[in-house]
Order: structure tokens, then sequence, then C-alpha cells
């Protein structure tokens, strides 16, 4: 009995051992909430560094060390000794890479290996942090553009909320003791509040539904179809959208191009990372266009999704065989396009943000001083 108590003492190894997994545990779950996925930024400094130690001449193994050990990122850190590993057992740097295909995706590894292939590798790891930067200082301008808009709209979603659900039931008590037929307006605005009310719960659920419903139809190669379309068409944000996309897919396709990766080859990489649907149906048409021997100036064209300036440099490319050059000044034009669309989303947006809130409260406050507009007309009379 007494060797069974002393084992249940807190001062004992087992006691300690229990309190020390216990709170060990803790500390790994803080770790795996701060270990944070890989993003674009990260392997840009990685493709720089890793550049920059090949292009001093030190064996890839060794670089790949002293970029491990420098890392912050957990995770990261991870993919990375498994680099090592996969290289140390005899394989290559492109395979190794394409067993994490949510760090390293079909671009990076295409672009890899064409590096691999024609001893070009530090030259080619500098292509891709210098895209991935531009890129993702692309997709920065865009959020911040469409931040302002979101946050404006969700604060007067709530301020109306708050009005439907705490100000209009103290108008009603009001309405209810003066013994006069509302207006048609005020009362299907308390008819709203009320149902607002008592059914929130159905408003939460029939929300949800949508929610769910929609991301099934966006998952269907159809729904996905339709959605990008539209995208793509939308008054304000359609352009932003396809020169972004424009933008995205001359930088893309002419760095792969640039970088020794074969033309269908390179084409299927850009189609597969365009993000859209009908973008990537258009650039499907002009690999087969490619395939069957002619140009793919006539599929851009047929496409309707591409301008007409893209298409005109794509042609001369062809013509001049340098396709890659033309793409990477098509590139840089659609990005300084973008900057300037990003620019004037705010200003677009703004004064419909402004009608929308001013129609929606207007219409609130209207409702509810017509019914004390009526009574002043009954008592004059």
């Amino acid at each position: 009995m007494a060797t069974t108590n002393t084992k249940g003492r807190a001062g004992t190894p087992a006691a300690k051992s229990k309190s020390k997994g216990g709170s060990g545990g803790f500390v790994e779950f803080l770790k795996r909430l701060n270990a944070a996925a890989v993003s674009i930024q990260d392997v840009a400094i990685f493709s720089r560094q890793f550049s920059t130690m090949i292009n001093a001449g030190l064996p890839v193994l060794q670089c790949l060390s002293i970029i491990a050990e420098q890392q912050v990122n957990a995770t990261f850190k991870k993919v990375i000794n498994g680099l090592k590993d996969d290289i140390g057992s005899g394989g290559n740097l492109s395979d190794a890479m394409a067993k994490h295909p949510k760090v390293f995706n079909e671009l990076y590894v295409n672009m890899v290996r064409s590096g691999e292939l024609g001893g070009v590798l530090d030259v080619i790891l500098e292509r891709l942090s210098v895209y991935m930067e531009k890129a993702e200082a692309l997709r920065r301008k865009i959020k911040s553009a469409m931040m302002y808009p979101t946050i404006v709209l969700s604060v007067a979603v709530l301020v109306v909320c708050f009005l439907m659900v705490k100000v209009i039931p103290t108008f009603q008590e009001t309405f209810s003791s003066f013994g006069h037929e509302l207006p048609p307006l005020t009362q299907g605005l308390i008819n709203v509040s009320n149902f607002m009310q008592h059914y929130w719960y159905f408003m939460g659920a029939g929300a949800f539904l949508v929610y769910v419903g929609f991301n099934l139809f966006v998952k269907t190669p159809k729904g996905r179809y339709i959605v990008d379309g539209i995208l793509l068409n939308l008054p304000v944000v359609g352009p932003l959208q396809r020169k972004s996309a424009v933008a995205k897919f001359a930088r893309t396709l002419g760095t792969l191009l640039k970088s020794g990766v074969p033309i269908l080859e390179a084409l299927e990489t850009v189609a597969k990372t365009s993000g859209n649907k009908r973008i990537e149906e258009v650039i499907d048409g002009a690999r087969v266009s490619i395939r069957e021997g002619q140009g793919m100036t006539e599929p851009l064209k047929k496409g309707g999704v591409f301008p007409p300036m893209l298409i005109q440099m794509v042609s001369v490319g062809e013509e001049t065989g340098k396709i890659d050059d033309m793409l990477g000044r098509a590139a840089v034009f659609y990005e300084e396009e973008v900057d300037v669309a990003v620019e004037g989303l705010s200003s677009a947006m703004e004064p419909l943000i402004i009608v929308f809130l001013g129609v929606t409260i207007g219409t609130i406050v209207v409702a509810m001083f017509m019914p004390m507009f009526d009574l002043g007309n009954v008592v004059s009379e």
C-alpha cells in the first residue's frame, strides 16, 4: 500500500513526468499554432538565398543545410530538410520539390527542372524569386484595394441589422398606440424587423446553406466556369480581374519560356496556374493549336478574354522568335495597368457605397417618420 501511495505523490518521478508531459503537450500545441503555412514570400526569399549560394559555388546539399539552419518557419524548415534527405539519397532537386506541391507548385518544379537540365539553376532560382515577388506584390495590391469596400459594407450591414432589431421595435411600440393604419412601407419594414427578431435562426441557417451550396457549386467544373466568367465581366471589379489575369499570364509564360521550358509544357503549366477556368480554356486552345503546327495568336483572339494589345504582341513575338521578350514587356505594361486600376477601384467603389448606404438608411428613416406625418395630417383635419 505504501508503495502505491508513493507513486501518486506529486514529488515522485512518475508524477513529474506526467506534469512535464502535460505542459509539454501545451507547448507543442502553441508551436503548431505558431508554425504558419509556407507563404509565397518565404519561398521567394528561399529562392534568392539558394541562387546566391549556388552562384558562389556551394554544393546544393550545403546550400540547403545553411538555409534550413536559418529558417524560422518550422513547416518550411521540415520541407527543406526533406529536400536534403531526398537529394542525399540520390534524387534530384526538382523531383524532391515535386513531393511538396503545397510549397513548390508545378510552375516552380518545371522551372527548376529546366535549370537542372541546362546547368543554370542559379539563374532560374533568381528568376523565380523575382517572379514570386512581383506576383505577391500584385496580389497584395488587389487585396488592399478590396479591403476598404469590404470593411465599409460589413459595417453598413451591422448598422442596418442594429436598426432593424433594436431601433424599429421601439418605434413599433409608439405606432401601436396611434390606432391608425400604418403606411405600406412602414408596415413592410416592421414585418421584416419582426421576422429578424423572432426567426433569426432561419436567416442564419439560410445564409449557411447558401454559402455551402455556392461552395459546392463552385467546386464543380461547370460552376467554376460560370463564376469565373461572371467575375471577368463584373462592372467595377471585372476590368481589374481581367488585367490581373493578363499580367499573370504574360509574366508566367514569359518566365517559363525564358527559362528554357518547352512551349507546350509551359502553356500547360500556365493554364493550370491561371486560377480562372475561362482563361484556362483559352490557353488550352492555344496549346492544341501549337501542337497541330499552328500559332497561338488566333486561339487567344477567338477566346475573347485577352485584350488586342497582348494578342498583337504575341503575334509579333511568334513572327520574330522573341515571344518571351514580348511577353515580358506585356507583363510590365499590364502590371502597371493593374496598379492604376487598383488606385481607381477605391475611387469607383466609394460613390457606390455612399449611394447604397444613403438609399438603405434613408429608406429606414423615411419609413419610420411617415406615420408621424400621417398622424399630423389626421390631427390637422
